[in-house]
């Protein structure tokens, strides 16, 4: 197959990276079952640190990232989906050091990929994407540890694509959710998509006393990490959990024990490559039926694969809200 096609590369030069839209070879694309046409992928924060060389993301260029991707099969090689059938490719190693979305082909294990669920178009699986599983798995944890309805919910670092779903979601499903954001116009926006109380980082911050505040929220989505997560620690009510995927604001926390030996607090931690392929259909078919977002187009916007590093330079400088659809196809 010596079709050509569009992908976004990264090179390498010194210690710089460069990124632009090149032509390559299907022949070219690692081996793999799988072989799909590419109609949308997603931008996300990972995309931008392996467009960037961010450190511990992808070891080899030049690299094609995306981290998301969906399409049609046009080869399987094991037989286990036919030619034209729609599916998902998110996680597990594409885009960080297998070619990733941002080209119009992909070649991958068959084991990656998941079928498109009735009850999603191509395009609404893209405004989901990794930030969408993501956001499902932390809900899943907290629906098992603590319920979800009539609970009250804080959802930290709101106006990021995990955020925003988390925020629809967690109110669709009957929860009375606080969110919190850095970005003062964001307020309006996040109010639209349920937040009973949209918070400034700064106004968080008169709820918080270190090592441990008046108990008020039952569960708590936390996608910054950093000094974000251990303000969030000191305001949970006794039982109460928080779901923890990110790490915008820094790798690193801090807390007493007070919070887990006082008031019996649970830190469930997310990891949205690690999860089962069985977990994955079952999360993406709740996705696309009772879970799915209300707004779920309203916080997407489409991209041109030309456009793709502008986007990665707003997202590096914390400028995006919701979530960028790059149309490939």
């Amino acid at each position: 197959m010596n079709k050509t096609f569009l992908a976004y590369q990264v090179e390498k030069k010194g210690d710089s990276f460069l990124g632009k839209v090149i032509e390559r070879s299907i022949s070219d694309l690692p081996e793999g079952s799988l072989t799909v046409k590419v109609f949308y992928s997603s931008l996300n924060y990972k995309d931008a640190l392996s467009a960037s060389g961010g450190k511990g993301v992808t070891r080899n260029y030049p690299h094609t990232p995306g981290i998301d991707a969906v399409g049609e099969v046009v080869d399987c090689l094991d037989n286990s989906f036919d030619n034209g059938d729609k599916v998902i490719v998110t996680g597990y190693d594409l885009g960080m050091d297998t070619a990733g979305g941002f080209g119009q082909y992909i070649r991958v294990p068959s084991s990656w990929a998941v079928p498109l669920p009735d009850g999603l178009t191509m395009y609404e699986s893209m405004c989901l994407g990794t930030a969408g599983l993501t956001a499902a798995i932390g809900i899943d944890l907290l629906e098992k540890k603590n319920g979800i309805s009539g609970k009250k919910a804080i959802v930290n670092g709101a106006t990021g694509g995990v955020g925003y779903i988390a925020v629809d979601i967690l109110s669709m499903l009957g929860s009375d959710v606080v969110a919190v954001s850095s970005k003062e116009n964001a307020k309006k926006e996040l109010s639209s998509l349920g937040a009973s109380e949209v918070l400034i980082k700064d106004e968080f911050k008169a709820y918080v006393r270190h090592p441990l505040s008046k108990g008020i929220w039952d569960i708590g989505y936390d996608v910054v990490g950093g000094e974000s997560l251990s303000d969030m620690l000191t305001v949970m009510k006794i039982g109460g959990s928080i779901a923890c995927c990110g790490n915008a604001g820094g790798a690193n926390f801090s807390s007493s024990v007070y919070p887990f030996i006082l008031r019996g607090n649970s830190l469930l931690g997310i990891d949205s490559q690690g999860i089962t392929h069985k977990k994955r259909i079952s999360l993406w078919n709740k996705l696309a039926l009772d879970w799915k977002p209300v707004n779920l187009e309203r916080f997407s916007r489409k991209v041109e694969l030309e456009d793709i590093g502008e986007e990665i330079i707003k997202i590096l400088n914390g400028k995006q809200v919701g979530r960028a659809i790059i149309r490939l196809s």
